[in-house]
């Protein structure tokens, strides 16, 4: 819901010729935001609990969501989202199931297989080094660097576009996974980390931002939580398969789930690379996407 209160903002109060720069900062930011927390998040835990008591992170928890979702129910953003009287022209469900919208949600579900592969077989693979405790530590380097690389994104120039670094991101990831398949060492699968890291962040911002350009009139809340709950479903799957898996095969072969995942990645990036100037085409033509659904009258949306 924020981002959707995000982009309907910069519909909003953003001249067009800038919209498009404007999504990819926000949601750079947002991917930024979500990366540091998976990465702060079980260290704080640990420090909670291992000083206080182990109830002490869920009270911590509660009261975090009970203050800051409230505040964020009751802040003066939430008039950017639509009335009722303008949802009348709400676009058909259907268009949240069209290819364009569907290759997005299978790249995002394969972002969130490969987080949760990698910090599961990660996990055990510094299990069978001795070192349990390291592997969040490991992860952290991976999220670190992503993060930071998700801020980026928005420095880069508008002439390289959304569906080519969509491409480009996604080859690093993939031959950062490949590599992470044969590290023996702990120096080698760390190198490979701050790599994977370089690919995924930037992936997952650009994802978001094609999402934000394509989502259908009136259809941006619906869009963006398709594919945040995509990412949230595939990592919480993945960790599962990928556990049982280092239990119950090797963890040579959990290891080899991230670089799955990020085919996944790479492949939706591929069609979305060939087929993006039809559907593109389309989309500006039937005036859907948030850009276009709060423009003023007589623009268009900026370009693809």
């Amino acid at each position: 819901m924020s981002r959707s209160r995000v982009m309907a903002l910069i519909g909003d109060r953003v001249d067009p010729a800038r919209r498009e720069r404007t999504f990819s900062r926000a949601m750079a930011y947002e991917s930024a935001a979500d990366e540091t927390a998976f990465v702060i998040g079980p260290f704080v835990v640990g420090v909670l609990a291992a000083l206080i008591a182990p109830w002490a992170p869920i009270a911590g928890a509660a009261v975090l969501s009970f203050v800051f979702v409230t505040a964020f129910a009751l802040h003066p953003t939430g008039r950017a989202v639509p009335e009722r009287s303008a949802r009348a022209a709400m676009a058909p469900f259907r268009e949240l199931v069209h290819p364009r919208m569907l290759v997005l949600v299978a790249a995002v579900f394969g972002v969130g297989l490969f987080f949760g592969s990698t910090l599961t077989s990660l996990t055990a693979f510094m299990e069978a080094q001795g070192a349990p405790e390291a592997g969040a530590l490991l992860y952290g380097v991976m999220g670190v660097g992503s993060a930071v690389l998700a801020l980026a994104v928005a420095a880069l120039p508008v002439r390289f576009s959304l569906r080519w670094r969509l491409v480009a991101f996604s080859i690093v990831l993939t031959a950062s996974a490949g590599a992470y398949t044969v590290g023996g060492s702990v120096a080698t699968v760390t190198t490979v980390l701050c790599l994977m890291g370089i690919g995924v962040g930037p992936s997952l911002v650009t994802l978001f931002s094609l999402a934000g350009n394509r989502a259908p009139r009136g259809r941006t809340a619906s869009t963006m939580t398709i594919l945040a709950s995509a990412l949230t479903l595939a990592q919480a799957l993945s960790s599962a398969v990928t556990g049982a898996v280092a239990e119950s095969v090797s963890v040579q072969t959990a290891m080899l789930f991230p670089a799955v995942a990020a085919l996944l990645v790479l492949a939706m990036a591929a069609l979305n690379a060939s087929a993006a100037p039809r559907w593109d085409a389309v989309t500006t033509a039937a005036g859907t996407g948030v850009a276009a659904a709060h423009a003023a009258p007589g623009s268009t949306p900026s370009s693809r």
